[in-house]
């Protein structure tokens, strides 16, 4: 939580930048493309250098491109000549990061909803291909009603896009970012001059390591993979950024803004976004991920197959105030877990990780769990990161079976996000306070 001086400092600060210009790069939409974004008001007017306050639930589009100097037919005179495929300051290729983002002030919850870029679904006059091609083929608007149809008619209130050369700035801007490298990454594609080398271990990542962290993908998860990277990085950043170092660097993050980004948020609306999530407790930030599956061989590409009824099970959980009747589609997959079902102790796959140095500690949890009904277990690998305090994951969203399985362990912090095993509907990543604890 932000104290109430850093809070009347940033409005401060963020408001008197603003009367200078305004900064936001915005393209033209046309009366139709704006049609496809909610055209009522979302704020109430700040008073007294006051910033200004969400009135209602907000759905944010964020996506993050990545476009090449031969993606383009005039790159600029800086990207010519090189002999390697640059980075251009565009914001119109393929999305690379697709980001729902609702901010609710009526419950006052901050969700994040992950869209894997090879989700594989109906874009106009391209037919099914990978969702990525949306901005391409129609730009945010297109986009943002594909999103909308894909998720069973979500509204979409604004979007906001920008390239990778934005989130490096971003990243150096608000002075770097403290995070737990999972394992070396290494990698290299001299055509792009893209060079990934980090190590495993406690890392504070400048803005181009922490891109290199979100554009490797060379696992066994591919894509999915880089998105439980965006999502470690994300939480990072969300805990770390809003301190009074970044009110320091504002002039800075806003000139990133100004350069990189293209939205239809009003600089008044970015300030009660802001005011929203510096008020927001990070630990219950929610991070969800598209529900689907991996494709098999007789699809013509690799996409991520959407699970219809596990992603209306989602919104109408998640995404939805109303509390209305939940529409159940046909699934295109039936591999993945129908989340409509209610899980219960025998049917609900839990994964265990180690972080300790014991290394009986994954087989004690199993074995303590089990004896109390809970008969889907696993033990997954160990854990790379030694975790004080253990994660109890909810991977699919549910909170409620995650503090049950809390409150039964006496321990731990529940998370809700897509960090764990992809496999379970909780990930439990055991820290040293098991070791401390009346089980053992």
């Amino acid at each position: 939580m932000l104290s109430a001086s850093i809070v009347s400092a940033t409005a401060g600060a963020l408001l008197a930048f603003s009367l200078s210009g305004t900064p936001l790069l915005q393209r033209d939409l046309t009366a139709e493309e704006s049609s496809v974004f909610s055209q009522d008001s979302l704020v109430d007017s700040g008073l007294r250098l006051r910033l200004p306050r969400l009135t209602r639930p907000v759905n944010v589009l964020v996506m993050g491109t990545s476009v090449l100097s031969s993606d383009v037919n005039d790159p600029p005179t800086e990207a010519q000549g090189l002999g390697y495929h640059a980075q251009v300051n565009v914001l119109s290729g393929l999305t690379d990061v697709m980001l729902l983002v609702r901010f609710d002030p009526l419950h006052n919850d901050l969700k994040v909803l992950s869209i894997p870029r090879d989700t594989r679904t109906f874009v106009p006059n391209m037919g099914m291909t990978k969702i990525n091609a949306a901005n391409v083929q129609g730009g945010p608007a297109l986009t943002a009603q594909v999103v909308s149809e894909l998720l069973g008619g979500v509204g979409i209130d604004r979007y906001a896009i920008l390239n990778i050369q934005g989130v490096e700035k971003l990243v150096d801007a608000l002075g770097g970012v403290e995070l737990y490298v999972p394992k070396d990454m290494n990698y290299q594609d001299d055509s792009q001059h893209l060079y990934i080398n980090l190590k495993e271990g406690q890392q504070h990542l400048n803005g181009n390591q922490a891109l290199q962290f979100l554009r490797f993908r060379y696992d066994n998860y591919g894509d999915i993979g880089r998105i439980q990277r965006q999502q470690l990085l994300l939480r990072a950043l969300m805990e770390q950024s809003l301190n009074p170092r970044t009110i320091a660097n504002l002039p800075e993050i806003t000139n990133v803004i100004r350069s990189h980004v293209d939205t239809n948020l009003s600089m008044e609306e970015l300030l009660a976004l802001l005011g929203f999530a510096s008020k927001t407790d990070r630990s219950s930030v929610e991070m969800l991920m598209l529900p689907g599956d991996f494709s098999t061989p007789e699809y013509d590409a690799s996409y991520w197959l959407p699970n219809y009824a596990a992603i209306d099970q989602l919104v109408q959980t998640h995404l939805k105030a109303d509390g209305g009747g939940i529409t159940v589609r046909s699934n295109e997959t039936g591999s993945a877990k129908d989340s409509t079902s209610v899980a219960t102790p025998e049917s609900l796959r839990i994964t265990i990780q180690n972080s300790t140095a014991e290394s009986a500690v994954a087989d004690e949890v199993a074995d303590t769990l089990y004896d109390r009904g809970y008969g889907n277990l696993s033990v997954g690998y160990n854990y790379p990161e030694a975790l004080g305090v253990t994660r109890i994951i909810a991977q699919n969203g549910d909170r409620q079976t995650a503090e049950s399985l809390r409150d039964l362990l006496q321990l731990g912090e529940v998370r809700i996000e897509n960090t764990g095993d992809l496999n379970s509907d909780i990930t439990i990543q055991v820290g040293s306070d098991w070791l401390r604890s009346q089980w053992r």
